[in-house]
C-alpha cells in the first residue's frame, strides 16, 4: 500500500535548527557517544561505566545545567539521587523522594516524562535539594524521563537549562528517553545485584537528612549559604553547655540565634532570660542582674531575684553586652567563672546552673585594646563565637523575609495583600539594608499599610528605596514622578505577566500596541527583556 506524506517547512524553524547547529547546539554531535554508551552496555549492561558517558553527554554537548539519574527502589518506595552533575554532595543527599512526591515522584509514579518549561511556574516542584535555595535560575526548564524496563519503572533522568528554543527542549527529551531505554537492562541489573546496599545508603541518607532538618532552627527565615551555616553551628552548638559569643550588626536577629540555641539544647525545658546591657542606666544594672536584698538601698522594701537566679536551669541571654562598665564587667566576670554571685546588699553566695549567650555590635577586641572590656572576660565569653551575616549579604533571603512580614501584617492590619510587585522586589533587592531585619520589617509593615489594591508597588517604599532606574523617579519629586512612576511600574507588570507579549499587555492596559510602544521607549523598555525561555 502507497502511503503519501506532505512535509512543510517553517523558514523560522529552519533557520533556528540551523543556528543551533552552528553554536554546538545541534544533536548530531552525540551519536558518537551515544554509540558509545551502547557498546559499554552490550558488552558488560555496566550502568557504572555507562553513567559517566551518559553525564558527559549531558553536561557538554547538549548543555545542561544540572542533570541527576534518580533509582527507585521498590521495597521501601524510596528514590534517591544516584550519579548527578551541578548538584554538591550535600544537596545530592537530600534528592529523597516517595513515590508520587514531586516531579521525580510523579514520574515513577505514572511511567510519564513530565516537562516543565519554566521551574517558577511549576507548583509540583519541591526544590529538595535545596539547590534553588536562593530562588535563582528559576527561569530554567526542567524535564524528567523515566527509565523503563517493560512494565517496571526503575529509576528517572533529570536534567535542567535555559531552553530558548522550544523544539530544542522537545529533541532533547526526546534523546534522553532514548538514552534511558538503552540502559534501563542495566539499571535492573544494578538494582537486582545491589539493592540491599542501596536500601541501606538510602537509609542513611534519610536519616542524616532528617537530623539536619531537625536542628533548623523554626524561629529563622533564610535559606541563603550564610544562613546555611549559621543553622549548621546552632545545631552543634545547641547541644552543648558552652558560652556562646553572637556578633553582629544591629537588627540582623542575633536574639532570634539566641532562642533557636536555647530551644535545641538540653537546657530547652528550663527559662530562657533576656536583659539588654545597654537598655538601663549603670546604677540599675547590678542590682536587675545580681537582685537585691531587703533593705539593701533605698527603696529595696523586699528580696528580689536578679536575671541570673531567674534563668537557674536554663539560658540567660545578655545583649548589647559590650555597653557594661568595668565594675559590672568583673562581677560577670566571677560568675563565669565560680557560677556564684552575692546579691546586692547580700553576703550569702548564690549559686546558678545556666548557659550564658552573650551578643553585641561592637569589636570587643578592640575595645580591649583601648581599655574598654575587660580581657579576662572578653576570652571567657568567647568560648564559641559566631557572626551572624548581614542582610545585604544574603541574597534572596530578602524576599523570603519580605513575603513573610507581608502575610504577617496584612493578617494582622486585616488587609489583603498577596503580593510584592517586580520594580518594588528590585529595589528591597538593590538596596544595602544598614538597619538590616529589623528595617526591613518595618518598611513592609508600611508598605502593607500604604497597599490599595493587594499589591506592594515600588511607590509605596520609603524614598530611601527609591531609584531612577526602578521606580521611575529620574524626573523629579512631584505630582509628575509620581504618576511616571505609576505608569513605569504597570507596563513593567503588564510585560512580565505577558512574557513579554506587547499585544496582550496593551489589550491588559487599555493602550493600542502603538500607544505602549512609544511608552516602553520612554522608559527604555523591550518586550525582549520579559521573554521566558
Amino acid at each position: 500500500m502507497r502511503m503519501d506524506y506532505t512535509f512543510t517547512i517553517d523558514l523560522d524553524d529552519f533557520v533556528e535548527d540551523f543556528t543551533h547547529c552552528f553554536t554546538g547546539e545541534c544533536r548530531v554531535n552525540v551519536l558518537p557517544i551515544l554509540f558509545q554508551i551502547s557498546q559499554v552496555l552490550t558488552e558488560s549492561e555496566n550502568l557504572a561505566a555507562a553513567l559517566p558517558l551518559l553525564l558527559r553527554v549531558m553536561q557538554q554537548q547538549m548543555k545542561i545545567s544540572r542533570g541527576m539519574v534518580s533509582l527507585y527502589d521498590s521495597r521501601s518506595a524510596t528514590i534517591t539521587v544516584h550519579e548527578s552533575f551541578g548538584l554538591s554532595e550535600e544537596q545530592k543527599g537530600r534528592g529523597i523522594y516517595s513515590l508520587g512526591e514531586g516531579i521525580t515522584g510523579k514520574v515513577v509514579e505514572t511511567g510519564k516524562a513530565i516537562i516543565v518549561p519554566h521551574l517558577k511556574d511549576s507548583p509540583t516542584f519541591l526544590n529538595r535539594t535545596l539547590v534553588h535555595g536562593d530562588g535563582s535560575a528559576l527561569n530554567a526548564s526542567f524535564f524528567c524521563v523515566p527509565i523503563s524496563h517493560g512494565r517496571k519503572v526503575l529509576g528517572t533522568i533529570g536534567a535542567e537549562r535555559v531552553y530558548l528554543n522550544r523544539r530544542l527542549l522537545k529533541q532533547d527529551v526526546e534523546l534522553m528517553a532514548t538514552i534511558a531505554s538503552m540502559i534501563a537492562p542495566a539499571v535492573e541489573l544494578y538494582l537486582l545485584e545491589q539493592g540491599e546496599k542501596l536500601r541501606l545508603e538510602m537509609e542513611n541518607r534519610r536519616l542524616q537528612s532528617a537530623l539536619k532538618e531537625r536542628f533548623k532552627p523554626s524561629n529563622i527565615i533564610g535559606n541563603s549559604k550564610p544562613m546555611q551555616e549559621v543553622y549548621e553551628l546552632i545545631r552543634k552548638v545547641a547541644a552543648t553547655k558552652a558560652t556562646v559569643l553572637i556578633l553582629g550588626e544591629s537588627g540582623v536577629g542575633k536574639e532570634r540565634v539566641a532562642n533557636a540555641i536555647h530551644y535545641n539544647s538540653p537546657l530547652a525545658e528550663g527559662p530562657f532570660v533576656t536583659f539588654n546591657c545597654a537598655a538601663l542606666p549603670e546604677s540599675i544594672v547590678e542590682s536587675e542582674l545580681f537582685g537585691h536584698e531587703k533593705g539593701s538601698f533605698t527603696g529595696a522594701a523586699a528580696l528580689r531575684k536578679g536575671r541570673f537566679e531567674m534563668a537557674d536551669g536554663g539560658t540567660l541571654f545578655l545583649d548589647e553586652v559590650g555597653e557594661l562598665s568595668l565594675p559590672v564587667q568583673a562581677k560577670l566576670l566571677r560568675v563565669l567563672q565560680e557560677r556564684a554571685f552575692e546579691r546586692v546588699g547580700g553576703t550569702r553566695p548564690v549559686r546558678v546552673d545556666l548557659r550564658i549567650i552573650a551578643a553585641t555590635n561592637r569589636n570587643l577586641a578592640e575595645m580591649v585594646e583601648q581599655g574598654g572590656f575587660r580581657e579576662d572576660l572578653y576570652y571567657r565569653l568567647n568560648v564559641f563565637p559566631m557572626t551572624i551575616p548581614p542582610l545585604r549579604d544574603r541574597g534572596s533571603d530578602i524576599i523570603l523575609l519580605a513575603d513573610h512580614f507581608v502575610t504577617a501584617y496584612a493578617a494582622e492590619l486585616g488587609k489583603e495583600v498577596v503580593r510584592i510587585s517586580t520594580p518594588a522586589l528590585n529595589m528591597l533587592m538593590a538596596y544595602h539594608w544598614p538597619g538590616n531585619v529589623r528595617e526591613l520589617e518595618n518598611v513592609v509593615e508600611r508598605a502593607v499599610i500604604l497597599s490599595e489594591d493587594g499589591v506592594i508597588h515600588g511607590y509605596s517604599l520609603p524614598p530611601s528605596l527609591q531609584t531612577p532606574e526602578e521606580s521611575g523617579t529620574a524626573f523629579g519629586c512631584g505630582l509628575e514622578a509620581k504618576v511616571q512612576a505609576v505608569e513605569y511600574e504597570m507596563i513593567v507588570e503588564a510585560l512580565k505577566t505577558h512574557r513579554g507579549n506587547t499585544t496582550r499587555a496593551a489589550e491588559d492596559l487599555g493602550l493600542t500596541r502603538r500607544t505602549l510602544g512609544l511608552r516602553m521607549e520612554k522608559y527604555g523598555l523591550t518586550y525582549r527583556s520579559y521573554r521566558k525561555g
